[in-house]
């Protein structure tokens, strides 16, 4: 008979202690993205237990030099709407790259989390900087690997 097994408290404080840091210039942006919420779910380690925040927190650096694949910075158009008439805003990739790329990094990651409390604090735990400078050096991150590319 197999056993199922559960984070317990302890470990849920260890996870809390651990910190990763990805350089998005490296990477191709989609596939860095889901491995950045796998991790902040804590979906990379065998104690993951979904009523339980087991991630670790990852910290994504030089986010303005993402990479995508295709043309997909002239192509795919982001669009928001504030409520009122004529508050519809289209924007392309790119544009939302050059204007906001730390955004960018947190939205895609956000839509790939739980839409619960949990996830919300899961997301607190993920901090996105434009050039190689960071705040985060206290907490000792290592370098998170990415299969694809």
């Amino acid at each position: 008979m197999t056993k199922t097994t559960f984070a317990t408290l302890d470990q849920h404080r260890e996870a809390m202690d651990q910190w990763f840091i990805v350089d998005a210039s490296k990477h191709v942006f989609g596939h860095m993205a889901v491995r950045i919420a796998e991790v902040l779910m804590g979906k990379h380690t065998p104690l993951y237990t979904p009523h339980l925040n087991v991630g670790a927190g990852v910290i994504v650096i030089n986010a303005e030099k993402a990479h995508f694949t295709g043309n997909k910075r002239e192509t795919r158009v982001y669009t928001d709407y504030s409520g009122w008439m004529g508050g519809l805003k289209k924007r392309t990739l790119g544009t939302y790259l050059e204007e906001n790329p730390e955004e960018l990094v947190k939205r895609a990651v956000r839509r790939m989390l739980p839409k619960t409390r949990m996830g919300r604090q899961m997301l607190k735990r993920l901090k996105v900087y434009r050039g190689t400078e960071h705040d985060q050096v206290a907490q000792k991150p290592q370098e998170l690997k990415i299969d694809k590319d």
